[in-house]
């Protein structure tokens, strides 16, 4: 067996992590690594901003950090809901840029093969996939996999770019 082989043996059992989060009553997964930390999240702590898009929800000083907010229902266009005491702000570390993530919940961490992820579905110029990686499967779960990356860098989000300046 050539030392190729053992290397792609191991990344297929090791798999990728992905930090599952709720958003409605779906599951969505972003990469682990981009992940920097979790908090509960606080009204009280964003400064909005005027002139920005509504899915920005304003800027918090995290350590001495400006960190832009994003409400990812509203980024996705979903029904606004009032935030619960689940609610919370994830914070990602994207393009050496630390920003959060509004979501409704995380639910855990979990380890993905390569065979429970599948190509994002196409459906033409009616809908972007763009920020999609993919759909996992676990068992009877269907998690949507966010390529955060992609989202939060472009070209609505240089916004997010703007108002943390």
């Amino acid at each position: 067996m050539n030392n190729t082989a053992t290397k792609q043996d191991q990344a297929e059992t090791q798999g990728r992590e992905f930090l599952i989060f709720t958003l409605a009553s779906q599951e969505y997964g972003i990469d682990i690594l981009k992940v920097q930390e979790i908090r509960g999240y606080d009204s009280q702590s964003v400064t909005r901003i005027a002139n920005v898009p509504s899915f920005i929800k304003g800027v918090t000083n995290l350590r001495g950090v400006i960190v832009p907010i994003v409400d990812l229902r509203m980024k996705f266009n979903m029904e606004n809901v009032e935030y619960t005491s689940q609610t919370v702000v994830v914070i990602l570390n994207v393009h050496s840029r630390v920003m959060g993530v509004v979501v409704d919940g995380v639910s855990d961490v979990l380890i993905l093969q390569s065979s429970q992820i599948s190509a994002p579905p196409q459906f033409g110029s009616a809908f972007s996939t763009e920020h999609l990686t993919g759909i996992g499967t676990v068992g009877d779960r269907m998690l949507i996999l966010v390529d955060i990356e992609r989202l939060m860098t472009s070209d609505e989000m240089a916004l997010v770019e703007s108002a943390s300046v």
